[in-house]
């Protein structure tokens, strides 16, 4: 499970969808996250999921390898179909008890496990997949710049966010190395209550702990060696700047947004 976590896992690549500025693709997941929540009907989400998959092609990334950042997130989205299912007042085609099963309950539990995996789906790949921690970093920054003249630190915070998304799959992969030695060592943490779960769980969280901060340490001192001082005088290897490619990629994404929208309106 913990291998199927792919948040902060950067692949380098030079597909159309890496080459779109930064600050373009953190503005088009957010408006791909407003587009499928106004999306109703089966003509709307199908045009999300051709949107998707025109975004997955152009990534040049596996649609398996997209999928799998979905599944440690498996139980939540079965879990809401489930309520969804049983507790939307609709046509009953099934009752017991205090459970009852509705057309509308299906047809809603399928939306919102379609819009959950498709939400997941187009955000790795806008911002996780194909766009490098350094990137995502000008990128913030400079689209909350305005901030700066009301003394927001907005280079720290864009910072620290990036930072820690970067981390994210160096502690996944030292929690399992340090779960294997355990393991080798005669651990067991599949077996027993959720009290005896938990205790065993002490022995992997110390030594996680202990290498985090060793970790935070060690990137604390090279940055301090490399003179970093924050984002006072701080000159960037390549400015960011708008080309044809993120133009036509707006107007792409306008022309899809308005089929989106429309056909949630007009088609409900």
């Amino acid at each position: 499970m913990l291998k199927d976590i792919s948040l902060g896992q950067y692949i380098p690549g030079t597909s159309v969808i890496h080459r779109i500025d930064p600050r373009l693709k953190i503005v088009l997941t957010l408006a791909y996250i407003v587009v499928l929540f106004m999306a109703k009907g089966p003509l709307s989400y199908g045009l999300v999921l051709l949107t998707l998959g025109l975004i997955i092609v152009l990534s040049r990334i596996g649609v398996r390898f997209v999928l799998r950042s979905v599944r440690p997130l498996l139980f939540i989205i079965l879990f809401t179909a489930v309520l969804n299912m049983f507790y939307v007042d609709g046509d009953v085609l099934w009752s017991w008890w205090i459970l009852k099963i509705t057309r509308q309950g299906i047809e809603t539990a399928i939306y919102m496990v379609l819009r959950i995996v498709m939400l997941i789906s187009g955000t790795f790949v806008l911002l996780n997949y194909t766009t490098s921690p350094i990137m995502l970093t000008d990128g913030i920054e400079q689209l909350l710049g305005p901030l700066k003249k009301i003394h927001v630190p907005v280079h720290e915070l864009a910072m620290m966010m990036t930072i820690a998304l970067r981390f994210i799959p160096t502690l996944i992969e030292e929690t399992d190395k340090i779960m294997s030695a355990q393991k080798a060592r005669g651990a067991d943490f599949e077996t027993g209550n959720v009290i005896r779960r938990a205790k065993a769980l002490i022995p992997i969280l110390v030594p996680l702990f202990v290498s985090a901060f060793r970790r935070a340490d060690e990137l604390a001192v090279a940055m301090e060696c490399r003179c970093y001082r924050g984002s006072e005088g701080r000159t960037r290897l390549r400015t960011l700047k708008l080309q044809g490619l993120d133009y036509a990629a707006m107007a792409i994404a306008a022309v899809l947004a308005a089929g989106i929208i429309t056909l949630g309106v007009v088609l409900p």
